[in-house]
């Protein structure tokens, strides 16, 4: 949704244009459905045009954060005016919103934890799998988070006002139009890959597997892309503490219960054996869990009450809470950990069973 600022950013006189906002929100919403309509081999070749760009800008945006800064010293030292110890009045400001980010950021990832074979399918083996997320994955993140926390903290000190957004901050640093437009270029790949590797290519194939036989991938990324005009993302976006704190944190604490479902099956139900063949036959053993479905709803009702009461903030923090508004803050952890404990439990009697009967095979009293 930032692609009407970055617009107006590279040329002003789209400012006056009438409804230049959904006229770009199209135009990129089409350029998406035509890269992922395509297949997964166009969303390859998208992402490696994308990568160096965005790390070039990124390695620029550093770069001038130390010149500025007269040193990494200085730079280290400028962050210390992003921290704000207390609210005005009196309470911790780190302990009210490090639980919710972390939550909220943890969720933002949630996603992709839960659809990651839809990427890792395609890696050349095991071991070029296990250096892409045990490695190269974490350490990217890290990187990022620090280059946007160093030039953030640069900014505020330069300009006195918390430039955390690029498109704002890059014309404050140079009237250069090439390099405004290559900076901007950069944000606009760097968005495009992420919508589509985050939230088009899961979907789809999800829509592949209602029925193969009808939908293939292409028209799977245009129901997606359709279902996400209907949920109007320019209404989520329109608050950043919202989104991060409402929507981040809301879908995270869902998805926290989905994870500890496939993460108590897979280690103390299954213990790491999975029966793969089934699932790719129609006459395949594969059926709905009535114990999976409970861990799922038990683990989430207890964070209803605080995300209502969140949704129904501005801003998606609610100061002084009760403890339901205290549960909502950890948000993906508890979800996550309460839907283990659940499905462990369900399933107790029939571990129970299992043990039995294995302890009689081999003669157990």
């Amino acid at each position: 949704m930032r692609s009407p600022a970055i617009a107006i950013r590279v040329w002003p006189a789209w400012a006056a244009v009438p409804g230049h906002d959904f006229i770009a929100f199209a135009l990129c919403w089409v350029i998406q459905m035509a890269v992922i309509m395509r297949g997964m081999a166009a969303v390859q070749h998208f992402e490696r045009l994308a990568a160096p760009l965005l790390l070039l800008v990124s390695a620029g945006l550093l770069w001038w954060a130390v010149q500025e800064s007269h040193g990494l010293f200085g730079l280290w030292h400028n962050t210390i005016a992003l921290q704000q110890h207390t609210n005005p009045d009196g309470s911790d400001r780190f302990a009210m919103l490090f639980w919710p980010g972390l939550a909220a950021n943890v969720g933002y990832w949630a996603t992709l934890s839960l659809n990651i074979p839809d990427f890792t399918r395609y890696a050349r083996s095991q071991r070029a799998h296990m250096l892409g997320q045990g490695l190269a994955l974490p350490l990217t993140m890290a990187g990022f988070s620090a280059i946007g926390i160093a030039v953030t903290a640069t900014g505020l000190l330069l300009f006195k006002e918390s430039l955390w957004n690029p498109v704002a901050l890059i014309p404050r640093i140079t009237n250069s139009a090439p390099l405004l437009v290559l900076a901007m270029l950069a944000i606009l790949l760097a968005q495009f890959t992420t919508n589509i590797a985050a939230n088009v290519v899961a979907p789809a194939n999800d829509f592949i597997n209602l029925a193969p036989r009808r939908i293939s991938f292409g028209t799977g990324a245009l129901l997606t892309g359709l279902i996400g005009i209907a949920m109007s993302p320019w209404l989520l976006l329109e608050h950043a503490g919202a989104y991060v704190f409402t929507w981040l944190g809301g879908y995270g604490s869902l998805l926290g219960a989905f994870s500890g479902v496939i993460l108590c099956d897979y280690f103390l139900i299954r213990r790491m054996q999975l029966d793969v063949l089934p699932l790719y036959l129609p006459e395949g053993h594969v059926r709905w869990s009535w114990r999976a479905l409970a861990a799922v709803i038990l683990a989430i009702a207890p964070v209803m009450p605080g995300f209502i009461h969140a949704a129904s903030v501005p801003g998606g923090i609610v100061e002084h809470g009760t403890i339901w508004d205290r549960l909502y803050t950890y948000g993906w952890f508890f979800t996550c950990l309460t839907a283990v404990c659940w499905l462990a439990l369900l399933a107790l009697p029939s571990l129970l069973t299992r043990g039995a009967r294995a302890g009689q095979e081999r003669g157990l009293p």
